[in-house]
């Protein structure tokens, strides 16, 4: 089954629909530039409410980060309590490494070539536990970090997938398009944030438009 990343949690009644829907991998950003930032306090919170009222069924709950220097990440992580990390910004290979196979990048190559270059690199450092992806895909924006709406093209993805072992794709998703991509490119998984939340309100996921994209996903076959 596609593994599906509901990303940009910000309320514990959000993340528990999402782990109601059928999502494996719960998204907390930690960027503060980001309008879905979440305050380690806070997250703790909500983490402690998910695992309290989910046991082992809470998905995996990932902290998102943007440049941040390893030490602070893994303050924040044993803060929160949380057991991997995703990496947005324009972190380099040796900060993965210094993670010890609990974080994973996020790229948004402009080009195949671009693209093909940044996973052979960022693989090497990938982790192992198959709960998390070897590496995110996001579409590229000049000036931001993940979030956009905008979709990565179906070649980068390909060029992409083939280097890597767990693909997770994002950027653009939505109810109504996931199924098209996923057929287009078989990813090992999913990520959406701004496809899913209330019309203009960052960071408030609508309950309806998760579940529907989660049973949309979980409907594709190949």
């Amino acid at each position: 089954m596609v593994k599906i990343k509901i990303c940009g949690i910000t309320r514990l009644e959000d993340g528990l629909a999402a782990a109601e829907a059928g999502a494996d991998l719960i998204g907390l950003n930690f960027y503060r530039s980001s309008p879905r930032f979440i305050d380690p306090v806070e997250a703790r919170r909500l983490a402690d409410g998910m695992r309290a009222a989910l046991g082992a069924a809470c998905p995996v709950l990932v902290g998102v980060f943007v440049n941040e220097i390893v030490g602070r990440m893994s303050i924040t992580m044993e803060q929160v309590g949380l057991k991997f990390v995703q990496l947005s910004g324009d972190e380099s290979g040796e900060m993965l490494r210094e993670l010890h196979g609990t974080g994973y990048k996020a790229i948004r190559p402009r080009t195949v070539q671009e693209a093909v270059d940044d996973a052979a690199y960022f693989d090497q450092h990938a982790p192992t536990d198959d709960r998390v992806p070897s590496l995110l895909l996001d579409a590229h924006h000049p000036a931001l970090y993940g979030g956009t709406g905008e979709q990565a093209g179906v070649d980068i993805a390909l060029a992409v997938k083939g280097l890597t072992p767990r693909l997770m794709l994002a950027g653009g998703l939505r109810p109504d398009n996931v199924q098209a991509i996923l057929t287009a490119v078989r990813p090992w998984g999913v990520d959406v944030a701004s496809g899913v939340e209330v019309e203009g309100q960052p960071g408030i996921k609508d309950h309806e438009k998760m579940r529907a994209f989660i049973q949309a996903v979980k409907m594709v076959e190949w």
